[in-house]
């Protein structure tokens, strides 16, 4: 969309800036509604994954650290099918909003549970074999750890601009953001995005002070044709 930002007085006459938004990077969120009963029985499963399989698996968490990665195919066992089924559904609005194709629907790919001692982060990564990616946070206690996500142009490491000190900059001129982790809410972002989680300085003992979250990988699906 093309919009004026400017009419700019020159010795010839009034010259009119304009501006264009090409290739922007969106990031989609929810606080659903039903969390507080939804986190319980999260965290239920996601404890009982972790009696399971106390090792885990390591990727962008720091086992040396105490950072816990479930295996990646959580979205199939039942205890977590109403988020799954959840995500699914609210997937269609993003669907919708992009024009996607109707002849195939945004799903789950992969999903995982990772937990987070207060001390613990996760490295700056990104999620390849998948369109869209996702976290959904089941427990942020204050300090948990925002999650960053870096500007992906290559803009910051050619020739990067000075901005007016002390002012606030505007939103399409940041190189870096960070999203403050909140029981409830639900993030999409593109795979491609790089992010990382800052560590954990939540205070306190035990299993009340970690950040827990439900990740997962997005892809399209052709539907199936009726018969």
């Amino acid at each position: 969309m093309t919009r004026t930002i400017a009419q700019i007085e020159t010795d010839a006459g009034t010259d009119e800036l304009r501006r264009d938004d090409y290739f922007p990077t969106l990031i989609y969120s929810s606080m659903l509604n039903d969390r507080a009963s939804l986190n319980e029985e999260i965290l239920t499963a996601i404890y009982a994954e972790r009696e399971k399989d106390t090792t885990g698996i390591e990727r962008s968490n720091i086992r040396a650290l105490g950072g816990w990665h479930s295996h990646n195919n959580l979205h199939k066992e039942q205890a977590f099918s109403n988020l799954t089924k959840r995500v699914n559904k609210i997937l269609t609005g993003v669907s919708s909003n992009l024009g996607y194709d109707t002849a195939s629907y945004l799903t789950i790919s992969t999903m995982w549970s990772i937990t987070n001692p207060p001390g613990s982060s996760n490295r700056a990564h990104v999620h390849p074999g998948a369109l869209w990616s996702g976290v959904y946070y089941v427990q942020a206690p204050e300090g948990a750890g925002n999650i960053s996500f870096t500007d992906p142009r290559t803009e910051q490491i050619m020739n990067a601009a000075s901005y007016l000190p002390n002012k606030k900059r505007k939103t399409e001129c940041w190189s870096k953001v960070n999203v403050k982790p909140v029981a409830g809410k639900l993030l999409f972002f593109p795979s491609w995005l790089y992010h990382s989680v800052a560590p954990n300085l939540a205070q306190g003992e035990g299993n009340e002070a970690e950040r827990i979250i439900i990740s997962f990988n997005i892809n399209q699906r052709k539907r199936q044709k009726k018969k």
